[in-house]
Order: C-alpha cells, then structure tokens, then sequence
C-alpha cells in the first residue's frame, strides 16, 4: 500500500486508493462487479437522472478484446487487468432530452462511489483518457448522445515487478497532491502561480 500524506484527517478507504498498473492474474467475481455498480447506483445526480452506463468484459471474453485494443500504446499495461470497463454519460435528460450539463459530473460521482467500494473490497482500478472513443462508439454502436469518457482497468493489485522498468518507476513513485489552499477558497477565487487568464 501506497503512503498518503494527508495535510488532514480523512477516511482510510480514501487514502488508500490509489490506480496502479500491475494487475495480479485473480478474477474479479460476478458477486464484487456487482457490489461495485450498487455503490455506483446511490450516487447522486442532477434530477435523479442517473446518466452514467458501464461497459465491462472479463479478460478472456470477445468484449475486452474489443475494449483492449482501443487503447492507446501508453495504456496496453491494461490488458493484463482482468476487467476492462467503459464509462459513459448520457448527456440529455431523459425526461425532454435537453441537455446536460452535469452529467460528466454525475458519472464522476458514480466512478468515485464504485472507486471507494472497490478498494473497501481489496480491489484497486485505473482510469484511462488514453482510447479510441470512436472505435468504441462504432464497435458497441453508441449513439451520439451518449460521452464515452473513460476505460477503467479493474482488479487485485500486481507487483511492480510486473512491469518494465519505466512504469514500474511510476508504480513506485511517491504519491503527490495539490495543497488544500491551492484549489480550496475562503470566500475569494485565485489564481495559482502556474495559472494564467487568456486575453
């Protein structure tokens, strides 16, 4: 388990997720993926909306073959996940299919609750940017309302030995955050040092 320094208290399970890349080879069960969705299921949502959707294959299946090999060359650790999973929003309401606007933010939401269970279970998981959106849109025939955001790699964590050596060297490094002061403001907004506004 990775250290977390944490400037103030916050709840073991939180501090101890972290994505890692080595997956040992031990099945996710039927029963966990299921538990993991039900966290995601309470999540909250803009008018109860409940935009996200899930995509998920177990390694061996035709699907996460379909899944894997949309992945970008930095993420091809991720096949050796045994669960790869696509995340999706809806992004209209369902009730007048108007737009949105929170439904990135509720699918996060559902992500984080699925993340918090996963590592209460043992489980640990990888979120990838890192796809070909439109191979997947046109493999599982998504309509264009629908926002691919992520795949997920899902499992037990591995070793860093697992890995070569330039992403073990990332497995191993320290972890790192923002100070609480630089994104938390008492009544005020500011500009971080490496930030600039756009004339």
């Amino acid at each position: 388990m990775k250290y977390t320094p944490t400037e103030y208290p916050i709840l073991d399970v939180i501090k101890d997720r972290w994505s890692p890349r080595a997956f040992s080879d031990q099945p996710v069960t039927t029963e966990q993926l299921n538990s993991l969705f039900e966290a995601a299921r309470w999540a909250s949502s803009s008018m109860n909306e409940q935009p996200w959707r899930f995509i998920y294959a177990h390694k061996g299946e035709e699907v996460f073959d379909i899944i894997s090999e949309a992945l970008f060359e930095g993420n091809v650790w991720a096949k050796q996940a045994p669960v790869l999973m696509v995340t999706l929003a809806k992004t209209t309401f369902t009730r007048n299919e108007r737009p949105n606007s929170a439904a990135l933010h509720d699918l996060g939401l559902a992500v984080a609750n699925l993340s918090i269970q996963a590592t209460a279970e043992g489980l640990a998981l990888h979120q990838m940017g890192g796809v070909d959106k439109e191979q997947l849109r046109h493999a599982f025939d998504i309509p264009d309302f629908y926002q691919i955001v992520t795949v997920i790699a899902l499992g037990h964590r591995g070793t860093p030995d697992q890995l070569d050596e330039a992403l073990k060297a990332r497995e191993l490094a320290e972890r790192k955050r923002h100070p609480v002061s630089a994104f938390a403001f008492h009544g005020t907004f500011e500009l971080n040092e490496n930030e600039h506004s756009i004339a």
